[in-house]
Protein backbone atom coordinates (compact mmCIF):
# COMPACT_ATOMS: atom_id res chain seq x y z
CA UNK A 1 0.00 0.00 0.00
CA UNK A 2 2.74 2.44 0.61
CA UNK A 3 5.44 0.72 -1.58
CA UNK A 4 5.27 3.67 -3.50
CA UNK A 5 4.55 6.23 -0.99
CA UNK A 6 7.67 9.03 0.29
CA UNK A 7 8.26 12.29 2.20
CA UNK A 8 10.79 14.72 0.24
CA UNK A 9 11.68 16.04 3.92
CA UNK A 10 10.87 13.49 6.29
CA UNK A 11 13.85 15.47 8.81
CA UNK A 12 10.88 17.75 9.66
CA UNK A 13 9.32 15.65 11.42
CA UNK A 14 11.67 16.13 14.72
CA UNK A 15 9.82 19.94 14.63
CA UNK A 16 6.80 17.41 16.18
CA UNK A 17 9.03 17.47 18.76
CA UNK A 18 8.00 20.77 19.89
CA UNK A 19 4.31 19.75 20.32
CA UNK A 20 4.44 18.45 24.32
CA UNK A 21 6.91 21.83 24.91
CA UNK A 22 3.69 24.27 23.31
CA UNK A 23 1.33 21.73 25.63
CA UNK A 24 3.04 22.78 28.78
CA UNK A 25 3.19 26.12 27.77
CA UNK A 26 -0.19 26.54 26.90
CA UNK A 27 -1.59 24.41 30.43
CA UNK A 28 1.12 26.54 32.35
CA UNK A 29 0.11 30.10 30.83
CA UNK A 30 -3.96 28.99 31.08
CA UNK A 31 -3.06 29.04 35.00
CA UNK A 32 -1.12 31.98 34.86
CA UNK A 33 -4.48 34.19 33.28
CA UNK A 34 -6.84 32.31 35.68
CA UNK A 35 -8.20 34.72 38.43
CA UNK A 36 -8.02 32.79 41.41
CA UNK A 37 -10.86 33.68 44.47
CA UNK A 38 -10.16 32.19 48.10
CA UNK A 39 -12.95 31.47 50.44
CA UNK A 40 -13.56 29.35 52.89
CA UNK A 41 -17.11 27.26 51.43
CA UNK A 42 -18.43 27.27 48.08
CA UNK A 43 -21.95 25.55 49.65
CA UNK A 44 -23.52 28.89 49.27
CA UNK A 45 -23.44 28.96 45.21
CA UNK A 46 -25.13 27.19 43.16
CA UNK A 47 -22.62 26.06 40.24
CA UNK A 48 -24.69 25.35 37.13
CA UNK A 49 -22.96 22.63 34.18
CA UNK A 50 -21.57 24.86 31.24
CA UNK A 51 -20.79 23.22 28.54
CA UNK A 52 -19.26 25.72 26.70
CA UNK A 53 -16.41 26.24 29.54
CA UNK A 54 -15.23 22.69 29.40
CA UNK A 55 -15.20 23.24 25.48
CA UNK A 56 -13.43 25.74 25.58
CA UNK A 57 -10.01 24.12 25.53
CA UNK A 58 -10.84 22.61 22.29
CA UNK A 59 -10.05 25.50 20.42
CA UNK A 60 -6.03 24.80 21.44
CA UNK A 61 -6.37 21.35 20.44
CA UNK A 62 -7.67 22.69 16.81
CA UNK A 63 -4.58 24.71 16.81
CA UNK A 64 -2.41 21.87 17.88
CA UNK A 65 -4.01 19.57 14.96
CA UNK A 66 -3.26 22.52 12.19
CA UNK A 67 0.66 22.70 13.42
CA UNK A 68 0.71 18.89 13.13
CA UNK A 69 -1.19 19.21 9.21
CA UNK A 70 1.64 21.99 8.92
CA UNK A 71 4.14 20.03 9.36
CA UNK A 72 3.13 17.36 7.79
CA UNK A 73 2.95 19.34 4.68
CA UNK A 74 6.14 20.60 4.95
CA UNK A 75 7.83 17.00 4.97
CA UNK A 76 5.91 17.28 1.35
CA UNK A 77 4.59 13.74 1.19
CA UNK A 78 3.78 12.09 -2.19
CA UNK A 79 3.21 9.42 -4.63
CA UNK A 80 5.85 8.05 -6.99
CA UNK A 81 4.99 5.88 -9.88
CA UNK A 82 8.16 4.36 -11.47
CA UNK A 83 8.31 3.11 -15.11
CA UNK A 84 11.76 1.28 -16.28
CA UNK A 85 12.77 1.13 -20.13
CA UNK A 86 15.36 -1.26 -20.99
CA UNK A 87 17.80 0.08 -24.20
CA UNK A 88 20.33 -2.35 -25.02
CA UNK A 89 23.27 0.40 -26.16
CA UNK A 90 26.40 -2.10 -27.38
CA UNK A 91 25.06 -5.54 -28.00
CA UNK A 92 27.01 -8.82 -28.57
CA UNK A 93 26.82 -10.86 -32.51
CA UNK A 94 27.17 -14.65 -31.27
CA UNK A 95 27.90 -17.86 -33.65
CA UNK A 96 27.45 -20.79 -32.00
CA UNK A 97 29.56 -23.50 -34.12
CA UNK A 98 28.47 -27.00 -34.02
CA UNK A 99 30.08 -30.71 -35.00
CA UNK A 100 27.58 -32.87 -36.23
CA UNK A 101 29.57 -35.24 -37.50
CA UNK A 102 28.85 -39.29 -36.32
CA UNK A 103 31.00 -39.40 -33.58
CA UNK A 104 28.40 -36.78 -31.68
CA UNK A 105 26.35 -39.51 -31.08
CA UNK A 106 28.77 -40.97 -28.27
CA UNK A 107 27.50 -41.56 -25.09
CA UNK A 108 30.44 -40.53 -22.87
CA UNK A 109 27.63 -37.34 -21.99
CA UNK A 110 24.05 -38.35 -21.47
CA UNK A 111 22.06 -39.33 -23.74
CA UNK A 112 24.81 -38.22 -26.04
CA UNK A 113 27.22 -35.51 -26.63
CA UNK A 114 24.99 -33.52 -29.48
CA UNK A 115 21.93 -33.51 -27.26
CA UNK A 116 24.08 -32.43 -24.31
CA UNK A 117 25.09 -29.81 -25.81
CA UNK A 118 21.67 -28.41 -27.46
CA UNK A 119 20.32 -28.36 -23.96
CA UNK A 120 23.52 -26.22 -22.92
CA UNK A 121 23.07 -24.10 -25.38
CA UNK A 122 19.53 -23.15 -25.47
CA UNK A 123 20.02 -22.33 -22.05
CA UNK A 124 22.70 -19.77 -23.05
CA UNK A 125 20.52 -18.64 -25.80
CA UNK A 126 17.79 -17.57 -23.48
CA UNK A 127 20.34 -16.03 -21.08
CA UNK A 128 21.42 -13.70 -23.98
CA UNK A 129 18.12 -11.49 -24.71
CA UNK A 130 19.86 -8.75 -26.19
CA UNK A 131 21.92 -10.10 -28.56
CA UNK A 132 21.84 -11.46 -31.80
CA UNK A 133 22.60 -15.15 -32.31
CA UNK A 134 23.04 -17.49 -35.16
CA UNK A 135 23.95 -21.44 -35.76
CA UNK A 136 26.10 -22.74 -37.91
CA UNK A 137 26.72 -26.83 -38.77
CA UNK A 138 29.72 -28.56 -40.02
CA UNK A 139 30.63 -32.11 -40.48
CA UNK A 140 33.03 -32.34 -43.88
CA UNK A 141 31.64 -29.33 -45.30
CA UNK A 142 29.77 -26.54 -43.05
CA UNK A 143 26.36 -24.55 -43.98
CA UNK A 144 24.58 -21.82 -41.86
CA UNK A 145 22.15 -23.38 -40.39
CA UNK A 146 20.43 -19.89 -39.03
CA UNK A 147 21.98 -16.09 -39.62
CA UNK A 148 22.24 -13.92 -36.92
CA UNK A 149 19.14 -12.58 -35.50
CA UNK A 150 17.35 -11.14 -32.39
CA UNK A 151 14.52 -13.51 -32.69
CA UNK A 152 15.10 -16.14 -29.62
CA UNK A 153 12.57 -18.32 -30.67
CA UNK A 154 13.30 -18.70 -34.72
CA UNK A 155 17.15 -19.90 -33.05
CA UNK A 156 15.51 -22.21 -30.51
CA UNK A 157 13.75 -24.02 -32.97
CA UNK A 158 15.92 -24.56 -35.25
CA UNK A 159 18.94 -25.48 -32.45
CA UNK A 160 15.83 -27.91 -31.34
CA UNK A 161 16.29 -29.70 -35.05
CA UNK A 162 19.99 -29.62 -35.40
CA UNK A 163 20.80 -33.52 -35.40
CA UNK A 164 23.23 -36.27 -37.44
CA UNK A 165 21.99 -37.04 -40.46
CA UNK A 166 23.90 -38.26 -44.04
CA UNK A 167 23.37 -35.51 -46.07
CA UNK A 168 26.25 -33.35 -45.23
CA UNK A 169 29.31 -35.16 -45.83
CA UNK A 170 31.18 -36.95 -43.74
CA UNK A 171 34.68 -35.92 -41.62
CA UNK A 172 35.68 -32.89 -39.48
CA UNK A 173 36.19 -29.62 -41.28
CA UNK A 174 36.87 -27.29 -38.62
CA UNK A 175 38.21 -24.53 -40.92
CA UNK A 176 35.63 -24.65 -43.03
CA UNK A 177 33.05 -24.63 -40.10
CA UNK A 178 35.07 -21.67 -38.76
CA UNK A 179 35.31 -19.83 -42.18
CA UNK A 180 31.87 -20.08 -42.30
CA UNK A 181 31.06 -18.45 -39.20
CA UNK A 182 33.62 -15.58 -39.74
CA UNK A 183 32.16 -14.82 -43.13
CA UNK A 184 28.94 -14.85 -41.16
CA UNK A 185 30.20 -12.40 -38.88
CA UNK A 186 32.43 -10.32 -40.38
CA UNK A 187 29.86 -7.42 -41.84
CA UNK A 188 28.51 -7.04 -38.28
CA UNK A 189 28.69 -3.47 -36.45
CA UNK A 190 28.17 -4.60 -33.13
CA UNK A 191 29.95 -3.91 -30.18
CA UNK A 192 31.39 -7.55 -29.98
CA UNK A 193 31.51 -10.64 -32.06
CA UNK A 194 31.93 -13.72 -30.95
CA UNK A 195 32.44 -17.65 -31.91
CA UNK A 196 31.58 -20.47 -30.29
CA UNK A 197 33.30 -23.57 -31.69
CA UNK A 198 32.90 -26.82 -30.61
CA UNK A 199 34.04 -30.29 -31.80
CA UNK A 200 34.15 -33.69 -30.12
CA UNK A 201 37.53 -34.95 -32.89
CA UNK A 202 40.82 -33.60 -34.91
CA UNK A 203 40.33 -31.51 -38.44
CA UNK A 204 40.53 -34.38 -40.93
CA UNK A 205 38.14 -32.77 -44.05
CA UNK A 206 37.64 -29.99 -45.97
CA UNK A 207 39.75 -27.24 -47.91
CA UNK A 208 40.10 -24.17 -45.45
CA UNK A 209 42.49 -24.50 -43.10
CA UNK A 210 41.81 -23.81 -39.43
CA UNK A 211 44.89 -21.41 -39.18
CA UNK A 212 44.00 -19.31 -41.95
CA UNK A 213 40.03 -19.18 -41.02
CA UNK A 214 41.46 -17.92 -37.49
CA UNK A 215 43.28 -15.24 -39.30
CA UNK A 216 40.16 -14.17 -40.56
CA UNK A 217 38.57 -13.64 -37.42
CA UNK A 218 41.45 -11.73 -36.12
CA UNK A 219 41.13 -9.82 -39.26
CA UNK A 220 37.54 -9.10 -38.95
CA UNK A 221 37.81 -8.52 -35.15
CA UNK A 222 36.30 -11.84 -34.16
CA UNK A 223 37.01 -13.67 -30.95
CA UNK A 224 36.61 -17.05 -30.80
CA UNK A 225 36.17 -19.49 -27.69
CA UNK A 226 36.37 -23.43 -28.56
CA UNK A 227 35.67 -26.18 -26.69
CA UNK A 228 36.51 -29.86 -27.22
CA UNK A 229 34.14 -31.75 -26.71
CA UNK A 230 34.72 -36.25 -24.77
CA UNK A 231 35.71 -38.00 -22.14
CA UNK A 232 39.28 -38.65 -21.28
CA UNK A 233 40.09 -41.93 -22.81
CA UNK A 234 37.81 -44.24 -24.43
CA UNK A 235 33.94 -43.62 -25.15
CA UNK A 236 30.90 -45.36 -26.51
CA UNK A 237 31.37 -44.22 -30.03
CA UNK A 238 29.28 -45.94 -33.28
CA UNK A 239 31.82 -47.78 -35.26
CA UNK A 240 29.29 -49.02 -38.23
CA UNK A 241 25.65 -48.86 -39.13
CA UNK A 242 23.57 -51.97 -39.17
CA UNK A 243 21.35 -53.71 -41.76
CA UNK A 244 18.35 -51.45 -40.34
CA UNK A 245 20.21 -48.16 -40.58
CA UNK A 246 20.61 -48.15 -36.91
CA UNK A 247 24.12 -47.45 -35.33
CA UNK A 248 26.36 -49.85 -33.87
CA UNK A 249 28.74 -48.16 -31.00
CA UNK A 250 31.65 -49.87 -29.56
CA UNK A 251 34.64 -47.91 -27.45
CA UNK A 252 36.50 -45.85 -29.25
CA UNK A 253 39.32 -43.49 -28.41
CA UNK A 254 38.63 -40.21 -27.63
CA UNK A 255 40.93 -38.16 -30.12
CA UNK A 256 40.45 -33.97 -29.71
CA UNK A 257 43.11 -31.78 -31.21
CA UNK A 258 43.65 -29.89 -28.37
CA UNK A 259 46.08 -28.07 -29.44
CA UNK A 260 44.63 -26.66 -32.67
CA UNK A 261 41.98 -25.43 -31.15
CA UNK A 262 44.29 -23.68 -28.17
CA UNK A 263 45.93 -22.22 -30.64
CA UNK A 264 42.66 -21.11 -32.58
CA UNK A 265 41.44 -19.63 -29.32
CA UNK A 266 44.88 -17.91 -28.38
CA UNK A 267 44.94 -16.20 -31.95
CA UNK A 268 41.67 -14.86 -32.03
CA UNK A 269 41.95 -13.74 -28.19
CA UNK A 270 39.41 -16.14 -27.11
CA UNK A 271 39.67 -19.35 -24.26
CA UNK A 272 40.07 -23.22 -24.44
CA UNK A 273 38.09 -24.85 -22.69
CA UNK A 274 37.66 -28.83 -22.03
CA UNK A 275 33.83 -30.55 -21.56
CA UNK A 276 34.11 -33.68 -20.58
CA UNK A 277 30.80 -33.81 -18.84
CA UNK A 278 27.06 -32.45 -18.95
CA UNK A 279 28.05 -30.71 -15.92
CA UNK A 280 31.27 -29.13 -16.91
CA UNK A 281 29.92 -28.24 -19.94
CA UNK A 282 26.99 -26.19 -18.85
CA UNK A 283 29.79 -24.73 -16.67
CA UNK A 284 31.69 -23.74 -19.81
CA UNK A 285 28.88 -22.11 -21.35
CA UNK A 286 28.19 -19.92 -18.08
CA UNK A 287 31.56 -18.99 -18.08
CA UNK A 288 31.43 -17.55 -21.32
CA UNK A 289 28.18 -16.33 -20.33
CA UNK A 290 29.98 -13.92 -18.25
CA UNK A 291 32.70 -13.68 -19.96
CA UNK A 292 30.83 -11.65 -22.93
CA UNK A 293 28.65 -9.12 -21.20
CA UNK A 294 26.31 -6.61 -23.13
CA UNK A 295 25.92 -3.04 -22.19
CA UNK A 296 22.64 -2.41 -20.75
CA UNK A 297 21.17 1.18 -20.31
CA UNK A 298 18.27 0.83 -17.86
CA UNK A 299 15.88 4.41 -18.33
CA UNK A 300 13.75 5.19 -15.33
CA UNK A 301 10.72 7.74 -15.44
CA UNK A 302 9.31 8.82 -12.47
CA UNK A 303 6.01 10.73 -12.31
CA UNK A 304 5.58 12.47 -8.70
CA UNK A 305 2.07 13.25 -7.24
CA UNK A 306 2.32 15.28 -4.36
CA UNK A 307 0.40 15.29 -1.66
CA UNK A 308 0.85 17.85 0.69
CA UNK A 309 -1.59 20.85 -0.52
CA UNK A 310 -4.75 18.67 1.28
CA UNK A 311 -2.52 19.22 4.85
CA UNK A 312 -2.70 22.33 3.70
CA UNK A 313 -6.39 22.92 3.42
CA UNK A 314 -7.13 21.10 6.59
CA UNK A 315 -4.99 23.02 8.99
CA UNK A 316 -5.90 26.28 7.41
CA UNK A 317 -9.86 25.40 7.99
CA UNK A 318 -8.92 24.21 11.29
CA UNK A 319 -7.13 27.60 12.15
CA UNK A 320 -9.99 29.44 10.66
CA UNK A 321 -12.65 27.32 12.65
CA UNK A 322 -10.49 28.08 16.06
CA UNK A 323 -10.66 32.06 14.48
CA UNK A 324 -14.72 31.85 14.45
CA UNK A 325 -15.60 29.78 17.54
CA UNK A 326 -12.87 31.96 19.59
CA UNK A 327 -14.71 35.14 18.51
CA UNK A 328 -18.32 34.19 18.90
CA UNK A 329 -19.45 30.87 20.62
CA UNK A 330 -16.56 31.48 23.01
CA UNK A 331 -16.17 34.77 23.17
CA UNK A 332 -16.85 35.35 26.55
CA UNK A 333 -14.98 32.55 28.01
CA UNK A 334 -11.55 33.38 26.20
Amino acid sequence: MFDNFEFVNPQLFWLLALLPAIILWYLWKRKQQTAILKISSLKGFKTPKNWLAKLRSGLFVFRLLALTLVIMALARPRTVDESTRIKTTKGIDIIITIDVSASMLARDLKPNRLEALKAVAARFINARPNDRIGLVEYAGESYTKTPLTSDKTIVLSSLKGIKYNTIIEGGTAIGMGLATSVNRLKDSRAKGKVIILLTDGVNNSGFIDPKIASELAVEFGIKVYTIGLGTNGMALSPIGIRNDGSFQYGKVQVEIDEELLKDIAKTTGGKYFRATSNTKLAEIYEEINKLEKTEIEEIKFKTFDEKYRPLVLIAFGLLMLEIILRFTVFRSFV
